[in-house]
């Protein structure tokens, strides 16, 4: 793909080239970037970086048409959020080959993505009937309930590795509530994480102003997304780190933030765990999507007595993955890592572990940003592969030999996003769930699971126990609630 390649209807180049969307395309005030192929480098795109004075003059904009949106009909709302489901459907195959181009994303986790965009916008339709309050009991005569309206103005900061899902989960609940939103796409992949939903709400009919796609460079354009006085809530995805200077910035100026953020999720598979299969959902756990996901298996717990064939057969998987440019003609199976950045960074945890005596039974190498899946065993606690979030397509087993000692390993760690366990006696694995602190939890099957109408969110370091996901939990994340009574007469005081 490139900026020559033919335009079509939805993503016309001529139109967005350079440019940011405040509800027209307009030319950033602090300059372009240029959007490259993690697989081959090549051109892909130019697209604008708003400055933190467009940011200020977006929001204002935003609150000003949230007004006329917020007073609408709920059917109003929810048919705009209907065309966009439809319309991420209808351009599912354009949409797919900016994924895999653009994010190094294969074809099934690109389908996927898109196909759960639509999801959230046929939920979020839904969200926009549900019932928005309850009466409250009262111990005077009066009316008393509880009613809940817009935030207003939403700002959104989605990072690269599901560019669509991460900014359309809190993008479309917050519409379809009512609110105005700004979004500021990650900077390497601002087609498919911007310019993709401000063409799809466009063609949808959602009024101009109410979404606002504002790429930027560097950390000046997210601080003013959440310091601009017109944001009232702030959600974040992405790292650990990244999203304690959210939260502090939030904060001091009074925002809600729902941060969703890394992990280190564990993998624990019992000693009576089906080992046909069990591999097979280890390596998805540790290699879909290259590793760049939060839910990322990044510790196997395997019990001892079959550690050695779990081992020997999630190598012999990781050998067998075809890993290439999945915007290429042959199918693929991994693409690339995002940059430069995240392969040292990976390829440093793989070999500093080695050295310290974890053993190397798959891959450790790369090409390119093409990272070969890679499997370590014998790892232990004090590696950095036990302890770090890897973010790559590496699976570490760690052995045990009894529960007490599983749970303890599952316990070590700064984060609580994702649990799996693969056992053939469920109810087990769930009293074993019930013992490590984890925002979700999955019973013979690996950490990596989402779903449009499920809260999704993380204990620990991994995320401020927010949830995006869910018509209960968008509405506490998007709204605000008020307290409101009416009376038949005026109330008598002694005053």
């Amino acid at each position: 793909m490139s900026t020559t390649t033919t335009a079509t209807r939805l993503l016309d180049p001529t139109r967005w080239t350079s440019k940011i969307w405040t509800g027209e395309w307009t030319s950033g005030a602090s300059g372009e970037h240029a959007v490259q192929s993690p697989s081959t480098g090549a051109l892909l795109g130019r697209i604008g970086f708003a400055s933190p004075d467009q940011v200020d003059a977006a929001a204002e904009t935003a609150a000003a048409a949230q007004h006329d949106w917020a007073a609408r009909s709920y059917e109003e709302r929810a048919a705009v959020l209907r065309r966009a489901g439809d319309l991420w459907q209808a351009h599912i195959d354009e949409v797919t080959l900016w994924l895999r181009a653009e994010s190094g994303s294969a074809a099934a986790k690109a389908r996927f993505e898109v196909q759960t965009a639509a999801q959230e916008c046929y939920e979020a339709a839904a969200l926009a009937s549900v019932p928005y309050g309850e009466v409250l009991r009262s111990t005077q005569p009066r009316l008393s309930f509880s009613r809940h309206f817009p935030v207003g103005v939403v700002g959104v900061i989605a990072p690269f590795n599901a560019p669509i899902v991460l900014s359309i989960r809190a993008v479309a609940p917050a519409l379809a509530l009512g609110n105005a939103v700004l979004l500021k796409p990650d900077s390497r992949t601002p087609i498919s994480g911007g310019v993709t939903l401000a063409a799809i709400f466009e063609e949808a009919g959602l009024p101009p102003g109410l979404l606002q796609v504002l790429p930027g460079h560097g950390a000046s354009t997210g601080e003013r997304l959440i310091t601009t006085p017109r944001t009232r809530v702030i959600a974040f995805t992405g790292s650990t780190g990244v999203g304690r200077r959210v939260g502090e910035l939030a904060a001091r100026h009074l925002k809600r933030a729902h941060l969703e953020l890394g992990g280190n999720n564990a993998l624990i598979v019992m000693h009576d765990a089906d080992l046909a299969h069990a591999p097979s959902v280890g390596a998805a756990g540790s290699f879909v999507h290259q590793g760049q996901i939060c839910m990322a298996t990044g510790r196997h717990l395997v019990h001892e007595s079959i550690a050695d064939e779990y081992v020997a057969r999630l190598s012999e998987r990781a050998e067998a993955l075809i890993v290439g440019d999945p915007a290429g003609e042959e199918p693929v199976q991994l693409g690339p890592v995002i940059d430069e950045r995240q392969r040292d960074s990976i390829h440093a945890i793989v070999t500093d572990s080695v050295a310290a005596g974890a053993k190397l039974r798959a891959g450790g190498s790369y090409q390119g940003l093409f990272y070969r899946p890679t499997v370590l065993d014998r790892v232990t606690p004090d590696h950095r592969a036990f302890r770090e979030e890897i973010f790559g397509p590496v699976a570490p087993v760690i052995r045990f030999s009894t529960l007490d000692e599983a749970v303890e390993l599952a316990r070590d760690t700064e984060y609580g996003l994702s649990l799996g366990i693969l056992t053939r006696d469920v109810m087990h694995g769930l009293q074993l769930a019930d013992r490590i602190p984890s925002g979700n939890v999955h019973i013979n099957d690996q950490t990596v699971n989402d779903e449009a109408p499920v809260p999704f969110g993380g204990v620990g370091n991994s995320g401020t126990g927010s949830r995006h996901g869910g018509h209960l939990a968008n509405i506490e994340a998007f709204t605000e609630t008020q307290w409101t009574t009416l009376r038949g007469d005026l109330a008598h005081h002694p005053f």
